[in-house]
This record gives C-alpha cells, structure tokens and sequence, in this order.
C-alpha cells in the first residue's frame, strides 16, 4: 500500500515537471531576482539626487522650478513601495513606472539647466555626480532590460498549452511588462521635409 501511494507520488510529480511547473517555478524566480536589479539600480539613482540637486543649487539656485521638479519627483518615487509583489500587480506597476518616467524627465530638465552654467559643468564633484549618474541610467536600462526579458519568457509559459493549465491550477499569471511612454509618437512614420529643391544649375 505504502509503495502505491509513493508510486502516486511519484507520477504526480513527474506530471507537474512535464506540465510546466518547474518553468513556471525558474522562471518567476528569474522575474524576482531581476526585479531586484531593477529596484536596486533604481534606488542607486534616488541616492544620487539629493547631492546632484545641493550641487546645482549652488550655483544656479535660481533655478528653483527645475530643482523643486526634481525634489518632488524623487519623493514621490519613494512614496511607492517597490515591493516584489508590484510585479503582479498591473496598476501598483503602472504607477511605479509613471513616477520613475516623471523622475527621469526632472533629472533631463535639470541637465538642460546646467548647460547654462560652464562654472557648474566644470566643477569636479558635479562631473563626479553627472558620472555616476549617467552610469547609473545604464544600469538601469541593463537591468530593465534582464527583467523585459525573464517576463517575456515567463508570460510565454503562462500562455503555452499545457502548461497554461497548470499555471491557471496554481494561480500564476501573466506579468505586467515595463511600457514606452510615448509609444504612440515612436509609431508615427517619422516626417522628412528636405524643403524646396535648390534651382538646377545653368
């Protein structure tokens, strides 16, 4: 009887490794582990910006509406818990997206401001600070790329038959993906005017 029931076992778990289980097990472990990359290259770039932003102010502290946008940028990154379970939320994601999308577009404004500034741009511990955090968006791209990636495979093995049967048994399901933000004006045919055509020659 005992033989039985482990010969039970046994076919059991043979059936779930055939069926998809052990992928599905790889691979939202892969999903996390990235998603920690993600997370912690993110939090790299939060860290940079306090000494970025006293650096600009000071020597363009005027610039008050640009250092303000990227402040509150930032605090409104680390209002969201960047938990491992964001991942299988889609609205808690978007929104985690959303701000770190308003953070980088703060930090580009406050970069345009500094062209202004050749005093500031030659400063030692500015181009220390600009250093590292053009270092660090490379990160970020790098790792949310990985996590692009472990998603893809991921959401192909919730979606395959048979194991999107066992996916739908265990309750997995499909990620949410990072999105491009201005996915509608990438789309559009790019526009090329090469203007009135020169006169030809005589």
């Amino acid at each position: 009887m005992k033989i039985i029931k482990l010969l039970i076992i046994f076919i059991f778990l043979s059936a779930l490794g055939g069926c998809g289980y052990n992928t599905l097990q790889t691979t939202d472990e892969q999903i996390k582990a990235n998603w920690a990359e993600v997370v912690n290259q993110y939090q790299r770039r939060a860290d940079l910006i306090p000494n970025l932003v006293e650096t600009v102010k000071g020597f363009a502290g005027q610039e008050r509406d640009v250092l303000l946008g990227v402040t509150n940028a930032r605090a409104k990154v680390g209002a969201i818990q960047a938990t491992p379970e964001l991942v299988n939320d889609p609205q808690a994601f978007a929104r985690f997206s959303q701000a770190q999308g308003e953070l980088t577009s703060a930090l580009s404004r406050l970069l345009v401001v500094v062209e202004k500034y050749p005093e500031l741009k030659s400063d030692a511990n500015f181009r220390d600070l600009q250093a590292q955090l053009e270092g660090t968006e490379n990160r970020i791209a790098v790792a949310r790329n990985r996590y692009i990636q472990a998603v893809r495979e991921y959401n192909v093995v919730v979606r395959s038959f048979p194991s999107n049967l066992t996916a739908m048994l265990f309750g997995y399901k499909e990620k949410p993906q990072f999105a491009v933000e201005n996915e509608k004006e990438i789309s559009k045919p790019p526009k090329v005017d090469f203007g009135t055509p020169a006169p030809a020659a005589k």
